[in-house]
């Protein structure tokens, strides 16, 4: 996994999970793209929930797509069980129109589904970037989150769970199959269905080439991402010894790592920022938080000890 801040390209600014009238959003698909556009995203994945009670919508987008907005095909898959009983929920972007729906009648796990780990095999298999959702809104345990084998990414942010429930958080799972050794890189996103305030609130910045659903898609399983809910991150550089940070204006820099590996540095208006990684000996992996005045925050994925700069 490369760094997305030495990546070749630009970064690109999109939301990853949204539903509209296909299931049960309240915006009919051409609407819900007209105001990503407008709100100035540069793309969007409409991510229906692929269950028999809405025909299994794999919406498509393509008519949605203009020169300077690109749109990539995906659903919210659903099938199988989790350990409270309770039905999967798996983002799949960059998905086939023609991916086979499973057997799911509706949001109730029934006898001879496909399993949760099986449908995102499935869906990783057809080309599509998988990433678990909403652990927290979910339930999961950390044994339901280690079964889906085939994810690329957790979403660590759910801004739609967090107007709804208050469980937007996704990183306390994230964290901890990162420190088991699965290379997993993390996404926010709206999940948004417009019926309450859960849009625009949480995106990736996505660095590729050119605004393009397959360039996009490959950006994302390669890693070349950061999520933000507001603040941009620049530049990350790290080394064995410290992370240097360039960043917009913000008021906390932490980086955090394996177990009780944490450090912050703390100012008004900075833009750079310098953490020591002196209590990091053990840790594997480092990712960097940037928060704002308003304290909106931007995430980095993990970083692998090995790619560490000397």
């Amino acid at each position: 996994m490369s760094d997305a801040f030495s990546a070749p390209g630009r970064f690109f600014r999109g939301n990853l999970h949204t539903h509209s009238t296909r299931s049960d959003g309240i915006l009919a698909p051409e609407e819900v793209c007209r105001r990503y556009r407008e709100e100035g995203y540069d793309f969007l994945a409409l991510t229906d929930h692929f269950i028999g009670h809405y025909k299994y919508p794999i919406v498509d987008t393509r008519p949605y797509r203009t020169g300077r907005f690109s749109t990539i095909i995906g659903a919210e898959l659903h099938s199988g069980a989790t350990h409270n009983g309770e039905l999967w929920h798996i983002l799949a972007v960059g998905l086939p129109l023609d991916f086979e729906p499973p057997h799911a009648p509706g949001f109730e796990p029934v006898e001879g589904m496909e399993s949760g780990p099986a449908i995102a095999r499935r869906a990783r298999d057809a080309g599509a970037f998988v990433a678990v959702a909403h652990p927290q809104w979910s339930g999961l345990s950390l044994d339901d989150a280690r079964s889906i084998e085939a994810a690329h990414a957790v979403e660590i942010y759910n801004h739609g769970c967090w107007a709804g429930c208050d469980r937007a958080d996704g990183w306390s799972i994230n964290d901890r199959l990162v420190s088991e050794g699965k290379r997993l890189t993390a996404v926010a996103t709206d999940d948004a269905h417009f019926y309450e305030p859960d849009h625009f609130g949480g995106w990736v910045m996505v660095k590729a080439e050119e605004n393009d659903p397959d360039a996009l898609v490959a950006a994302l399983k390669a890693g070349h991402n950061y999520s933000s809910q507001g603040p941009e991150i620049r530049k990350i550089e790290v080394t064995a010894k410290s992370v240097e940070v360039e960043c917009s204006a913000c008021v906390s820099v932490i980086v955090q790592g394996y177990g009780q590996a944490a450090k912050a540095v703390h100012g008004l208006s900075m833009t750079r920022a310098t953490v020591p990684l002196d209590r990091f000996y053990k840790s594997p992996w480092v990712r960097v938080t940037v928060v704002d005045a308003a304290g909106k925050r931007a995430w980095s994925n993990p970083y692998w000890r090995e790619g560490f700069k000397a």
